[in-house]
């Protein structure tokens, strides 16, 4: 079971401020859920999760729009967050007393409801950004590593364009073309309609 919760507000970096609406995925069954990118506001993710256990609360990366609503689910839920630690500096900027709970590493496995999750580090636009496959489902996760229509931004602190094609190319477009990618902002997409469009975005000016 694969739910989305659309939240919104603002997205700080860089001394820039920007409105945006993320998407929240919840994972598993009737009786637990796993919680991806815990994004601006707890509470509709709470009416969302309902009387279930939370698992756990996945970081897909640091940025503040992804992060913001973690702390106070964790608190409601009790459930640990995630977090690649290559993103800890964005982390601490949002959080600067209060650490993780544990890691995301590459190759992890996380399970709830009877569903099974990969971690995929895919860096680029942060540092520790990650995907999450969903292998039998025929889904990825993919934070703001991949959208409909191209890769997450980097003209950012502590990003960079040519890690991010790299990580999209070998870590998803190696997937069937099949797979629906669940985004981290607007709407899915799928490997398929995705993957050709590779070498038009290696031409683009980041």
């Amino acid at each position: 079971m694969i739910e989305r919760v659309i939240t919104s507000g603002i997205f700080s970096l860089d001394g820039g401020d920007f409105e945006v609406d993320n998407n929240v995925w919840l994972v598993g069954d009737e009786t637990q859920v796993l919680v991806i990118d815990a994004a601006h506001d707890h509470e509709p993710i709470l009416a969302a999760i309902g009387d279930r256990q939370v698992v756990a609360i996945v970081s897909t990366h640091g940025h503040n729009d992804h992060i913001n609503a973690a702390a106070a689910l964790a608190g409601a839920t009790g459930a640990p967050i995630l977090l690649n630690p290559a993103d800890r500096m964005l982390w601490d900027t949002v959080y600067p007393e209060r650490a993780p709970d544990g890691e995301l590493v590459d190759g992890q496995m996380l399970e709830a409801g009877g569903v099974t999750l990969q971690v995929l580090a895919t860096p680029g636009h942060s540092p520790g950004g990650c995907c999450l496959l969903a292998e039998a489902e025929g889904v990825v996760f993919s934070g703001d590593t991949l959208f409909n229509g191209g890769p997450g931004a980097t003209g950012r602190s502590f990003s960079d364009y040519p890690t991010i094609l790299d990580s999209i190319e070998h870590r998803l477009f190696v997937l069937p073309p099949a797979t629906r990618v669940l985004t981290g902002h607007g709407d899915e997409t799928t490997i398929g309609a995705e993957a050709p469009q590779l070498e038009e975005w290696r031409q683009r000016t980041p």
